[in-house]
């Protein structure tokens, strides 16, 4: 008996786009990097870290003559590197503050803020856990410590305590959730967890059947890593709704369709701050990020949605024997 199934497919209509390049002098504070050659360091949320490597290494294939490190730390920590001067580009989930801005303007930088790419956070669960659809209520109901077994929000659950885990507390997904899911409040949950890395969250979940982890969503397409989601079998993303209650219909997971015609709730925004007054490297691995026929490209083969280019939906119905 053949089975039919519809699968629909994001892709991206590119411009043909070329890498500029310009003369650059001498710098004053010593720096020699141009837009496509030299070295440099560059902060980065760990969360970020799948999709950044592959922009990275394939900017170095690329451009051989530019070596670009990343230290991949918290948000926070990012940031601060940024406004301290240590660094002139940083990889996060939010804009400048108003007060960051008025610092580096202080100082005579040039901040520059660019959204390179849409993501998901993404509700990680033990495969035994058979409650796997949860709304943005019970959410923040959850954050809140409101709730805290499965069974106030699923009454026939044989699950136990909820405990709800973060990669970091100083972390992108940490700061996303009290911004903008808590309206700006600090999560109240006593059953909340901070480890020190995503793949520790994985571990955790794989090791309790009762968690939930948060984690970024290009970590369930990390193709470079055996580790990863995709070749997890115990580890599944939960279903999200905005509605009060949660079900098989109106329920979405962090998928990239789902983040284009926002079906998804938990989709969040993803930005290269620069402080790039010498207009170098940094800015030269900006300009690759966001181009269409290259960095925008490493984006949408990695599940996540391109700031940049014209998106191509279809919808493919194939037979299945």
């Amino acid at each position: 008996m053949n089975k039919l199934t519809s699968y629909i497919l994001v892709g991206l209509t590119l411009s043909t786009g070329l890498f500029s390049s310009c003369n650059q002098q001498k710098s004053k504070d010593g720096r020699t990097d141009t837009y496509s050659s030299g070295a440099i360091t560059f902060a980065s949320d760990e969360s970020f870290s799948p999709i950044i490597e592959e922009e990275r290494e394939l900017f170095e294939q690329v451009y051989t003559d530019a070596h670009l490190t990343p230290i991949y730390t918290s948000e926070t920590e990012a940031i601060q590197m940024l406004l301290d001067g240590k660094v002139s580009m940083a990889i996060t989930s939010r804009d400048f503050k108003e007060g960051e801005l008025a610092h580096l303007k202080l100082n005579k930088g040039f901040p520059l803020t660019i959204k390179f790419a849409y993501d998901g956070l993404a509700l990680i669960q033990n495969k035994a856990n058979t409650d796997s659809l949860i709304s943005m209520k019970d959410i923040r109901r959850i954050l809140t410590g409101e709730v805290t077994r499965w069974n106030e929000i699923y009454p026939n659950s044989k699950n136990g305590e909820i405990t709800l885990v973060f990669d970091n507390p100083k972390s992108s997904t940490v700061h996303w959730v009290e911004d903008s899911i808590l309206g700006g409040k600090p999560i109240t949950s006593p059953n909340v967890r901070a480890v020190d890395k995503v793949e520790d969250v994985i571990k955790y979940v794989e090791e309790n059947r009762d968690a939930i982890g948060v984690l970024g969503s290009n970590w369930l397409n990390d193709r470079r890593d055996s580790t990863n989601l995709t070749f997890r079998k115990e580890i599944r993303p939960m279903a999200v709704t905005n509605l009060d209650v949660a079900n098989e219909r109106n329920s979405y997971k962090p998928y990239q369709y789902y983040f284009w015609n926002d079906s998804y709730p938990l989709t969040r925004t993803l930005y290269i701050l620069l402080n790039d007054t010498h207009m170098g490297l940094p800015t030269g691995f900006k300009n690759f990020i966001i181009s269409q026929d290259r960095g925008q490209l490493v984006i949408l083969k990695a599940g996540l949605l391109p700031a940049y280019g014209r998106i191509a939906i279809r919808d493919v119905r194939v037979n299945e024997d």
